[in-house]
């Protein structure tokens, strides 16, 4: 699904209220280990495919002391940084990954607009990690 052609990776935010790429939103993400579980969390949007939108989730742990042990778990993480999905203003680190469908009708709110450059180092960098079958 990731492969190049199967979905726009355009980095596209407009100021309309609706969720699009390039944008933090936050909505119910769904945990790895036990779906029918999850949190609220801050998600980047990267990616849509008609009106279905693709995002990779962030978090405010530091992973960089535990860089190792994350890989060796096959999970990668990239520094993005500060923005206004924070309230509290905390740097975030956004999951390489793990690529999840999220449901434009359940996202909770728009926390910001991630700037281009920073979007485009983030879909690089994920395109090492995800593969067809995500």
């Amino acid at each position: 699904m990731w492969q190049a052609g199967a979905v726009d990776r355009t980095y596209a935010p407009e100021p309309d209220g609706r969720p699009d790429p390039g944008e933090v939103v936050w909505a119910w993400v769904p945990f790895e280990e036990d779906a029918s579980q999850g949190k609220d969390r801050p998600v980047l949007l990267v990616a849509r495919d008609g009106e279905r939108l693709f995002g990779l989730p962030l978090t405010s742990k530091d992973h960089d002391r535990d860089v190792e042990q994350e890989a060796r778990a096959g999970r990668h993480w990239l520094d993005l940084g500060t923005g206004a999905w924070d309230g509290q203003g905390r740097p975030s680190e956004v999951r390489l990954d793990r690529l999840v469908e999220v449901d434009p009708e359940s996202v909770r709110r728009e926390g910001a607009v991630l700037d281009q450059a920073r979007f485009e180092a983030v879909v690089a960098a994920a395109q090492e990690h995800l593969g067809t079958s995500r």
